[in-house]
């Protein structure tokens, strides 16, 4: 009978322990794998996507007065000579610059078009968002290779009420179709230097810094 009892107080302390370690496991939420500070191998990003406010210099071989240098306006279009209202946002340079082709052939034969992105604002999905407790919250234009420490910079770091180990990363998933969580651990990146809390950015990731709660 003392055998039973203490059988049964075993398994329901054994029951106890893996009930608290999953609600710990689910608070913390899914981590993202480790990220080298300096990127071994580095390549290409995402083609760039047009977004408003980005400044384009358009050329036209043979024919500079049909070229512009516009910036794309809050409602995603541009005007150039002979075009009005050319969609911009949405596409990339090459994309842009067949469109353009396309129109100015009307006036040129086979005109040559080529676009040139001088200052980047990207749309939101090519952006990196970084709200809450940092020095300075932004949208940054994503570059290839980025990583968490990097946008971390950009942002001045986290404020004096930053509680940066409970920071949160909220990805969309392209596959699925679905929104996914991550934990941070931004004050072991910050503070302690570990090396094993940065990882890597994709475009359009918004990192969420929570104030401390005392």
């Amino acid at each position: 009978m003392m055998k039973t009892r203490l059988s049964r107080l075993l398994a329901g302390s054994a029951l106890a322990s893996l009930a608290l370690a999953g609600c710990a496991g689910g608070a913390n939420g899914p981590q993202l794998p480790p990220a080298s500070f300096v990127s071994l191998q580095e390549g290409p990003g995402e083609e760039y996507i047009i977004g408003p406010l980005d400044e384009l210099t358009i050329f036209v071989w043979r024919n500079p007065e049909l070229g512009a240098s516009v910036q794309v306006r809050p409602d995603g279009r541009i005007t150039t000579p002979l075009i009005t209202d050319m969609p911009a946002v949405g596409k990339t340079p090459s994309m842009l610059a067949e469109d353009l082709k396309l129109q100015l052939s009307q006036y040129i034969q086979e005109p040559l078009v080529s676009v040139i992105v001088n200052k980047f604002a990207g749309t939101f999905s090519q952006q990196v968002r970084v709200v809450g407790a940092s020095e300075k919250p932004a949208s940054l234009p994503y570059r290839a290779n980025m990583t968490l420490l990097d946008a971390m910079i950009a942002v001045g770091g986290l404020n004096e009420f930053a509680s940066g180990n409970r920071a949160r990363l909220i990805r969309f998933d392209k596959q699925t179709g679905k929104q996914k969580e991550y934990s941070l651990r931004l004050a072991d990146l910050l503070k302690k230097g570990d090396s094993q809390a940065n990882v890597m950015l994709m475009p359009g990731d918004v990192i969420i810094i929570p104030e401390s709660t005392f």
